[in-house]
């Protein structure tokens, strides 16, 4: 089974029959973007050792029989304009290049909430100005299907790791038609 391509509802449906663990998911994800990221360039921060830890707690909760929640052990991307406490946050500019908030934003504080294992930090256009994340200080996403064309929108990281199997989802934002592009 190419754990990859499962939708999120079919991956918290196999984690609770124990068809795989969560585990195995963030292991598929990270084995995919170490093949693919050089190329397609969606990941300006991995958060590997940390993923993995939250997915084992996931799987000790399965295994003990407690519920899970709707996300809970489910990986995912997120843009890198979301602040996420202590993990490198770059808005794709060389000028926050080494910026760590010491605050989590609300919407990752809320998929945190909800169980959700966090891969890595996506690219995009620097401070989401663009539509094409070709202005990132660290190079544009590229389309999965087709390099010639850009991932699309200021979340061009976020789309491109899901559409390339990278993430089962991802986080964006649409100011200007992001999400649209």
């Amino acid at each position: 089974m190419d754990l990859n391509w499962l939708s999120i509802g079919e991956a918290h449906d196999g984690l609770v029959t124990k068809k795989f663990s969560s585990e195995d998911l963030v292991k598929a994800c990270y084995d995919r973007i170490k093949k693919t990221d050089s190329k397609l360039h969606n990941f300006l921060t991995l958060t590997e050792d940390s993923a993995l830890a939250s997915a084992r707690a996931a799987d000790k909760k399965i295994a003990a029989g407690e519920q899970l929640k709707s996300l809970e052990g489910i990986p995912a991307g997120i843009k890198d304009i979301f602040n996420t406490k202590g993990i490198r946050t770059t808005c794709s500019s060389k000028m926050l290049e080494n910026f760590v908030p010491p605050y989590e934003s609300t919407p990752t504080k809320k998929l945190k909430e909800e169980g959700y294992v966090l891969l890595g930090k996506n690219n995009m256009d620097e401070y989401a100005c663009g539509a094409s994340t070709e202005t990132s200080a660290f190079g544009p996403s590229l389309n999965p299907w087709n390099s010639e064309y850009v991932a699309g929108g200021s979340s061009g990281g976020s789309a491109s790791a899901v559409a390339s199997g990278q993430a089962f989802f991802a986080l964006g934002t649409d100011t200007g038609g992001s999400i649209r592009q």
